[in-house]
């Protein structure tokens, strides 16, 4: 995995179906945008969805977070709340006052997952919250599920 200097990190094997997330499966080559800073989460979380066919793209920190998502043009992104720069509350809304980010499905990832944290998340105009951690399988659900798979 190589990193280009925009905290986005890119296949090792570009041509490779199975490391830029194929055609096959539910995702179908479909992009979709993590912006998570533990590498460890957004490794798996892209390990989840690259084995049903997303493609996936990475980006660790708030800086440049809205750059990263329109350069990408992801069909869903996964965005956590607390990151280096920007909140994910911050991106969010942000997101949500573009007319072409609108409507952009958006879970947002939080190790924080009381009662306040999930209205917070809803007023922000999250299409979903997931507390940390997640089961890989509730995630998966969700990603086909906001994209329509």
């Amino acid at each position: 995995m190589g990193h280009d200097g925009t905290g986005l990190t890119h296949p090792a094997t570009a041509g490779d179906p199975r490391a830029s997330g194929g055609g096959g499966g539910h995702g179908g080559g479909r992009r979709v945008l993590v912006i998570e800073d533990e590498a460890n989460i957004s490794e798996a979380i892209r390990f989840i969805l690259r084995r049903d066919g997303w493609a996936v793209g990475v980006h660790d920190s708030g800086h440049g977070a809205l750059d990263a998502i329109e350069a990408q043009a992801p069909a869903l992104v996964i965005l956590d709340v607390m990151l280096p720069g920007d909140s994910g509350f911050d991106i969010l809304h942000s997101l949500r006052r573009q007319p072409s980010t609108a409507a952009l499905p958006v879970i947002l990832l939080t190790a924080r997952g009381g009662h306040g944290a999930r209205d917070h998340a809803r007023e922000a105009g999250a299409s979903l919250f997931m507390a940390k951690p997640f089961a890989n399988a509730d995630l998966l659900a969700a990603v086909r599920q906001l994209v329509g798979v």
